[in-house]
């Protein structure tokens, strides 16, 4: 694929995940200057690296929950949280991987972890 397919390719999918919406504001939070950014996630992140058939999206999810959550990144782990619930995510699972970062990253990334995961959880009822 060129760069052009990626990145439509990672737009689509990520709008799957995330919903227009979402995607939609995101991509519209840093105007022209963040325009190369959200062209750089699209295609990268999303067209090359989430499309790649070694992991489902589920695992996806659940591994990008741990490592917001480890590098303490709340509005990433909020938007991820909700995207891993469309993904087929359990709350349960999730905060089995909440608790993986309490042991291996600490408990105060893990408290935080849980507040904004327990706030994308509610959103989504």
């Amino acid at each position: 694929m060129d760069i052009q397919e990626l990145h439509e390719h990672g737009l689509k999918l990520r709008k799957e995940i995330f919903g227009n919406a979402v995607v939609e504001q995101r991509e519209r939070a840093l105007g022209e200057f963040g325009a190369p950014l959200q062209h750089l996630i699209n295609a990268w992140a999303y067209g090359e690296v989430w499309s790649r058939p070694g992991l489902s999206r589920r695992a996806r999810s659940l591994a990008v929950i741990g490592i917001n959550a480890a590098i303490n990144r709340p509005q990433e782990l909020k938007v991820h949280v909700k995207g891993a619930l469309a993904n087929g995510c359990s709350r349960e699972e999730i905060r089995e991987v909440l608790l993986l970062v309490a042991v291996y990253c600490g408990i105060p990334a893990a408290n935080e972890a849980h507040r904004v995961a327990l706030e994308a959880l509610d959103d989504v009822k």
